[in-house]
Parts: C-alpha cells; structure tokens; sequence
C-alpha cells in the first residue's frame, strides 16, 4: 500500500476508547516518576538543612537517579522482550515503591541515596517501557497522542510534587520532606496491582508466535475489523509469519524475532544497515538535546535560578515552581492534542526556535542581575518570563516529540532494544545536566550556564532540520521505507536533505 492511501485510510478514524484506555494506564506509572522530580527540586532544600550537606553531595542526589535510571532503561528493552510489555510496568512498578519508602525513611544521607539509586532504576523501566507500549497498542494516526500521554502523566507529577513541597513544608523538619519522598509508595503499589488488568502488546503477541491472543486484542483496539486484519497482517509480515496464517500459535522465524543478547545489539549497534544507523542516530539524537538544551537546570534547580534573579522568600520560592508545573502541564497537553495534525518535525524546528530565544533572554537578564549593585525589578520579572517561556516551548515539541519519535522509529525486532538505548541517552544527560549544574554556574555565572544551552539549542535545531524525517500518520511498518530512502522529507516545505552515510 503506497503512503499516502495509508493516510488516507486511516485519516478519518476516530480515537479507539479502549486502545485510549490502555495507554492511559500504561502511562500513569509516569504520574509517579515526575512526582518524585518535582518533589525532590523541593525537598533538597530541607535535607540540605537537616544532614547539613555540601553542593556537590545535593548535586550527586538529584542526578544519581538519573544514572541509575540508565541502567533501568537498558535493561527495559530485553526484559520487556522477554516476560512482555505489561509485566515490565509491573517491575517498574514495585521497583519504584521500593525506593521510595528507603527515601521516606531515610535516617541518613547514605539511605536515602541508595533509596533514590532504586528509585531510579524504576524510572529508567518506567521511562522505556510506557510510550513503547502507547506506540504499539495504537493505529497510526492516534500514535502521536497516546505516546504523548506519558509525558503528560511526567507533567502532572511535576506538578503535584510542587504543590506537595508546599503542602508539607509545614510540617517539622523531620517529618515534612520525608513524606514528600515516601508518599510515591502508595500510587506505585496501587498501579502494580491495577496494571494486570491491561492487555499484552499485540505486536510483542505476535513476536512470541501467539497469534489467536494478538488477534483478540486487535479487535479491541480497533474500531472495525478491516482495520484489525490490515494491522494484523502488516505485523505478521513484518515478523516474517505468513500472512494468511490463522493458527493460534506459529513458531516465529528466528530472524525476526527478538533475537539473543548479542544477536540484537550487534544489529542495532555493531553492525547496523544503512537503515538502521539512521534510525539510531535519530532516536538516540533527539534524546541527547531534550536535556543538553537545559531542562534539567530548569525544572530541577527552579528554586535556585528564582533565589539568583531575586525572589528571596522560601515560599515565594516553592510557590514560582508551581507556576513552572502548571506551565508544563498545559502546554504538553496541547501538544498531545496537535501532534497528530501538526506533525514532529514542524512542531520540534518551533519549540527549539523558541527555546532559543528564551536561553539566550534568560542568561542575559541573569547576567545583568549578577553584576548590578542593587536589585534589579526589572530583570526579575524577565527572568520569571524567559523561564516560563522556555517551559512553554520546550513542553509544546521537544519534550514530547523525542518519546514519540524513538518509541516509533525502530523495527519491530529491534524497538525495545532501540528505545532503550535511546532513553539511556536521555537518562545520561539529565544526569550529566543534573550533576553538574551548580558547578558549571559556579564556573562560568548562571547567566553564562543558559548562554552555553541555548548555543547547544540552535545545534539541536539543525539536527532535527537535517536528520529526522516526518512520521506522521505513518505505520509503524512502514518506518523502515521512511528511514531507507536517506532523505529528509518535509511535506510542508517540498525539499529533501540528503544524508550522507559515514
């Protein structure tokens, strides 16, 4: 089927409720790792103040999480390969709510550490698994959304963990950032329980040879059965099975299946088609600049860069970050709702154009702060404006876009392992942004800090100009056409940008 009758096809097919539902479970597990970012941007300032602690000790706390975030995300893809998607939320799951209560118990600095390294290696389960599955549950012009909705669910933590920085921060010392921290649990342990009542993947389904249980699913996820049996028999095809088979259970030719260890890295990694390395450079790419742009800094040490422009205030503070997560939610959930029409490339050239603008107004207004002898009210109010501004354009494309992207750009046999690697990029870079932040700023000024990201932004721009073709409304079978052309493709702009093999 040519391209653009698949568009059309499937162009005026309305949003499944069911294949909605699932991937609104799927993604709640979300809700709880942005709960514990938001939270913590809090939290640190009143474990600074009980263990007496120095900056770099806060540094390695908020960016350990992400490191070990890294190995969770690498080992997601073949766990989830091997016992299935839903189960993998499931683990993510119990492995969160294991970290939080060592970080609601916490007598030292040491615990909670090592609460927050379990912490993470759920997250980075969590933060592979969720659009993977959105992406492989849903038709081709409602993928956008559904694998938007997990960043959504990051979103609605963030906020909900602001706002309980200023709901326990009223409480003693002891007691108040401690239930920030543990309180996750609860939500981890219910969605453990609940997420058994999800459907498998169909696709994973049909990778193990189930066909007779994939072929139910399909039916439930679909609005009528022409577009179950197209599905069915563009995966079947894909996983090399005969397409007019109808037995229950096939036995899955090795090659396209989820091969072994070293049969899927040597594919995706070592000795990768043409293909491939495209799809590689772009998921894992995209991965890159959605955090060496700056978000972390952001989002992170919210608190700190309100304190250097002047907002002095403990509450104050903790109150400007709440504005920061409402900022984030509204604005990524309009993207979930345009992605779909507006497209990723279009919205990705438009979100990092406007971040740009905002790093470079806030590392000024920064700079003039840093070097004025009086207060600067002026300065602080652009300061507040440039940072909402970045959030705004950095949550309508870039955000969520690199989720999106990497969750659907990989062949079936290798789209665990390939967005795995890429979230471990992403993981390795919040680490990095989160690790070093303070000391870069220490270094060079804030204000030169956001200069430095906003330079990295405008190579983030041609990246995305260069590299990433559109995928809107194509199948997820088809991106391996998109990818082997070596062309840029913008429908907008009627232009092809070769690539060039190295």
């Amino acid at each position: 089927m040519e391209a653009g009758a698949t568009i059309k096809a499937h162009g005026e097919r309305k949003l499944n409720k069911y294949a909605c539902a699932c991937a609104v479970v799927g993604s709640m597990i979300s809700i709880i790792f942005g709960y514990d970012t938001g939270v913590m941007s809090g939290a640190m300032i009143f474990i600074k103040e009980e263990f007496t602690i120095k900056e770099g000790q806060l540094e390695v706390l908020a960016g350990i999480l992400n490191l070990c975030a890294l190995v969770g995300s690498l080992c997601a893809g073949r766990t989830s390969d091997y016992i299935g998607r839903r189960y993998t939320i499931v683990l993510a799951s119990i492995i969160f709510m294991l970290g939080s209560i060592l970080m609601g118990y916490s007598p030292n600095y040491g615990v909670l550490l090592a609460g927050r390294c379990i912490a993470g290696v759920g997250v980075g389960f969590a933060l592979m698994i969720a659009p993977v599955y959105a992406a492989e549950i849903s038709s081709a012009n409602t993928r956008g959304f559904l694998s938007s909705l997990p960043e959504i669910g990051i979103s609605t933590g963030i906020l909900l963990g602001y706002i309980s920085n200023n709901v326990f921060a009223r409480l003693s010392l002891k007691l108040g950032w401690r239930i920030m921290l543990g309180i996750a649990a609860l939500p981890s342990l219910f969605l453990a329980i609940g997420i058994l009542k999800m459907p498998e993947s169909p696709r994973w389904l049909i990778m193990q040879g189930r066909l007779g249980e994939a072929k139910k699913i399909m039916y439930k996820v679909c609005d009528d059965s022409e577009e179950a049996e197209e599905r069915l028999k563009d995966i079947k095809k894909a996983a090399g099975i005969d397409e007019n088979c109808t037995d229950e259970t096939v036995i899955v030719p090795k090659s396209k299946t989820a091969q072994g260890e070293a049969g899927v890295w040597k594919e995706l990694l070592f000795k990768p088609t043409p293909t491939v390395r495209r799809m590689l450079i772009a998921g894992v790419g995209i991965h890159f600049f959605e955090h060496a742009t700056g978000t972390e800094a952001v989002i992170l040490y919210g608190p700190r860069i309100f304190k250097k422009a002047g907002v002095m205030a403990k509450r104050k503070l903790l109150l400007a970050t709440v504005g920061v997560g409402l900022t984030k939610l509204t604005f990524i959930t309009i993207s979930t709702f345009i992605i779909d029409r507006v497209g990723r490339r279009k919205l990705l050239l438009v979100s990092i154009t406007g971040m740009i603008v905002a790093l470079t107004g806030l590392g000024t207004c920064l700079t003039m702060v840093e070097h004025a002898e009086k207060k600067l009210l002026w300065a602080l109010v652009l300061s507040l404006i440039f940072v909402y501004m970045f959030i705004m354009f950095f949550n309508i494309g870039l955000c969520p876009v690199c989720w999106v992207y990497s969750a659907e750009i990989f062949p079936m046999n290798l789209r665990a392992a390939g967005a795995s690697v890429s979230v471990g990029m992403n993981r390795v870079m919040n680490a990095t942004v989160s690790m070093t932040f303070l000391s870069l700023a220490d270094a060079i000024t804030y204000g030169g800090a956001f200069y430095l990201y906003a330079s990295v932004a405008v190579v983030a721009w041609f990246f995305v100009y260069f590299c990433l073709p559109e995928t809107k409304g194509r199948r997820l079978e088809e991106m391996e056409e998109i990818f082997s052309k070596g062309a840029v493709n913008s429908k907008n702009g009627n232009r092809q940008v070769e690539l060039v093999d190295s």
